[in-house]
């Protein structure tokens, strides 16, 4: 019997990825900040109503925040937004590719973190999957730019891949506290547990990001509610993706959520291939292989 956590991870990478793709039409109409406000902004309602819906359908009561729960809650919402601008920074420099590269080490980050910060064990086997998908995904980052494993690591003190490393190791981290935020409130449900949890992360984070724009970047906090058309499908789909992750983080181990989700580069090769019609290298399908083999190596080791 296949568990739980593992068709809800797949869906949050599915939505992950259907996010993305929307996310970068809104690069032409908004800045870095007020295209990453609209994620939390139009999100807020859509996680709301989730919380509602779980509350009426459960018939339990809202868990009682703590101080420990909203010091996760807001460590995890502050940690998002700053691994999101350092991805787009590392984007920003010459060697995209490096950047890119290092930013999906963030699985094999989070194992590493995982086990450190909250002691989540793992089987060989598991590791050995993880390490799979870390050259997968690198190849699949990599593909048709000419760059080599040892030019690569050579550039490691490239200021591209300092900022890919820094994403990686943000996004590890908040996965440990998106975890234990969960873990500090009560409550028998743990899908009530992760989608109040989100709730309180995107309304922080909201508020966070208007104080921001309203302070520095006024016109385009105007334009994040004027472009609401656009705008909320990327919140809609946000929301959705992560109320699937946060239940994920609270089923099971970190780095058997992270190492799945990667998957998402799968999706997006097929969309890739499949929906826009381009032609797959052999590069890209060699990754894809690889990262379809981790998948089996991480379930079958977990």
């Amino acid at each position: 019997m296949i568990e739980l956590w593992i068709p809800i991870t797949v869906s949050a990478a599915l939505a992950q990825c259907w996010r993305t793709a929307m996310q970068q039409k809104l690069r032409g109409l908004l800045s870095v900040n007020a295209a990453g406000f609209v994620r939390y902004l139009y999100g807020v309602p859509v996680s709301t109503l989730i919380l509602l819906i779980t509350l009426w359908s459960t018939g339990l009561p809202l868990p009682t925040p703590n101080a420990m729960f909203l010091m996760w809650c807001a460590l995890g919402g502050i940690g998002q937004i700053l691994g999101t601008n350092l991805l787009i920074m590392a984007f920003g420099y010459r060697n995209f590719a490096v950047g890119t590269a290092y930013a999906k080490t963030e699985a094999a980050q989070s194992s590493v973190v995982a086990l450190v910060l909250i002691g989540e064990m793992l089987r060989p086997l598991a590791w050995f999957g993880i390490g799979v998908g870390l050259v997968g995904v690198q190849v699949l980052s990599l593909a048709g730019r000419g760059l080599k494993p040892r030019e690569l690591l050579a550039a490691t003190v490239q200021p591209a891949a300092l900022c890919g490393l820094g994403t990686g190791f943000i996004f590890a981290v908040i996965t440990v506290f998106i975890k234990l935020a969960n873990q500090s409130i009560g409550g028998d449900s743990i899908f009530l547990r992760a989608v109040f949890g989100l709730a309180v992360t995107n309304a922080m984070q909201t508020v966070m990001l208007v104080a921001y724009l309203a302070l520095r970047e006024p016109p385009e906090l105007k334009k994040a509610f004027t472009s609401w058309r656009s705008s909320m499908w990327v919140g809609t789909l946000s929301a959705l993706g992560s109320t699937c992750w946060f239940y994920a983080f609270a089923l099971a181990p970190v780095a058997l959520v992270r190492s799945l989700g990667q998957i998402e580069v799968v999706f997006t090769l097929l969309f890739s291939r499949f929906y826009l019609h381009e032609t797959l290298k052999r590069s890209e399908i060699l990754g894809l292989v690889l990262v379809v083999a981790s998948v089996v190596l991480i379930l079958a080791g977990r």
